[in-house]
């Protein structure tokens, strides 16, 4: 049974940074590709970041250039760091591994 358990969200001022973290209960992690979605009110869940097993990325068009997905193999973790936050960056954002999600953390972009 996968466990994802995120951290790090917040509210946060237009401009400013936040680093979102994903800990991942899951033998081989090294091996599974994972990614970062979100999901705003009244909208659909969008990838927004992935990360395959060899450390390879890609981000969607609307944070390009802003976050920066990243995992530590050794302490079975993945991080989203977003900076030049703006409100429509506003969302509860997941971590995904496979078929697993996890319950999502809050991120709030606004003065």
């Amino acid at each position: 049974q996968v466990q994802l358990v995120e951290s790090g969200g917040g509210l946060v001022q237009p401009g400013g940074s936040l680093r979102l973290s994903c800990a991942a209960s899951v033998n081989f992690f090294r091996f599974y590709n994972m990614a970062w979605a979100r999901q705003a009110p009244g909208k659909q869940r969008e990838v927004v970041a992935t990360i395959a097993s060899g450390g390879s990325t890609s981000c969607a068009d609307s944070v390009k250039g802003r976050f920066t997905i990243s995992r530590d193999n050794a302490k079975k973790e993945m991080y989203l760091q977003m900076d030049s936050l703006k409100p429509e960056d506003t969302a509860v954002y997941y971590c995904n591994l496979e078929t697993s999600w996890g319950q999502g953390t809050q991120v709030t972009v606004s003065s």
